[in-house]
């Protein structure tokens, strides 16, 4: 019996589960929207929102404490410096999920996680700056 046991598992250990939770934060926060499997959106939720609220509080021990659940100080600096003056006037309820189907070839409920009012050029800006740096690069090298 499993009485007491808050979440679900996902086939994974306990040390796999906290840092595949890690990861999608991470790159919540990053892209401020993502798509990913339902029951492991409806996980990740009440992750990032706790996370939102400690960079609510802004302080260092706050800031300490997000940098131990999800490792990136990066992610953790736009997250104290953009998401959360953001929401400072906003008593939770920071995310909001959208079901997106059906994924082919094993049928998974897919869904959409987003930041309630999220900016919509976040999505892929990393990437993007990636890219230019790279073909910048390549062009440096080819001259």
């Amino acid at each position: 019996m499993r009485h007491g046991f808050k979440g679900r598992r996902f086939a994974r250990s306990i040390s796999h589960r906290k840092s595949m939770f890690a990861n999608l934060a991470v790159s919540l926060i990053e892209h401020e929207q993502i798509v990913t499997t339902l029951p492991k959106a409806k996980d990740l939720r009440p992750i990032v929102e706790k996370l939102v609220t400690l960079g609510k509080r802004g302080d260092l021990h706050a800031r300490r404490q997000v940098i131990a659940q999800i490792g990136n100080e990066g992610v953790v600096k736009h997250l104290f410096e953009t998401i959360a003056p953001r929401y400072a006037n906003r008593n939770g309820g920071y995310l909001r999920i959208m079901k997106a189907g059906f994924r082919h070839g094993d049928n998974a409920a897919m869904a959409v996680i987003e930041f309630v009012d999220r900016d919509t050029s976040a999505k892929g800006a990393a990437d993007r700056a990636r890219l230019e740096a790279e073909g910048g690069n390549e062009e440096a090298a080819a001259a």
